[in-house]
């Protein structure tokens, strides 16, 4: 195997999407980041949640909201519905796996909350759940995905679109759309 031309080709594709990315997703992004604002100053809280790398995602970014993202300030209020496994557990052996995210969000969703899926296709039957949930709440019910959002479309809003089909590319520009949504709602909420 040419691991150089591999290393070259991987870098390639990264830079291709995150041009694509960069040209497709400053409105929804901007978008994003006003939704969050408005639900964190007036008393709400993010709940970020998604499957595999996703849920680690969702752990990340809620953990440099509560704690800090680029200097010490108050905490921002944001949660990871993916990180208590014993809720995770029941509600996946009681009810089904695809209600893990919709339960959680049923018991700790508030007026002016914000729910924030993460799927690379748009179609994982337990973030479409916890966002109809949302929805019927009347909470916030944003996502991330790419290629074609599956069944986001119409459902979240503001919708984040990666501009690509590749899993592994879609998660790169997953997290780094995560870190610059931390990094602007600390400059928006005046905390540096």
């Amino acid at each position: 195997m040419d691991l150089e031309g591999f290393f070259r080709a991987e870098l390639a594709q990264h830079r291709a999407v995150l041009a694509a990315t960069e040209a497709a997703l400053a409105g929804p992004f901007v978008a994003l980041v006003g939704v969050c604002r408005q639900a964190v100053a007036g008393g709400g809280k993010l709940m970020f949640f998604g499957n595999g790398g996703s849920a680690a995602d969702a752990q990340h970014l809620a953990t440099e909201l509560v704690v800090r993202y680029r200097r010490n300030r108050a905490p921002i209020a944001a949660i990871a519905l993916t990180t208590d496994s014993s809720a995770l557990t029941a509600a996946g052996n009681d009810l089904g796996f695809e209600q893990i995210f919709q339960r959680q969000i049923a018991a700790l969703g508030r007026p002016g909350d914000v729910a924030i899926g993460i799927s690379t296709s748009g179609r994982s039957a337990n973030v479409i759940a916890g966002l109809k949930q949302a929805r019927a709440m009347g909470l916030g019910a944003a996502a991330l995905s790419g290629g074609d959002g599956g069944l986001l479309p119409g459902l979240a809003e503001p919708l984040l679109l990666v501009p690509a089909s590749s899993t592994a590319r879609i998660q790169e520009m997953h997290i780094t759309l995560g870190q610059m949504l931390c990094g602007a709602l600390e400059i928006e909420l005046g905390m540096i």
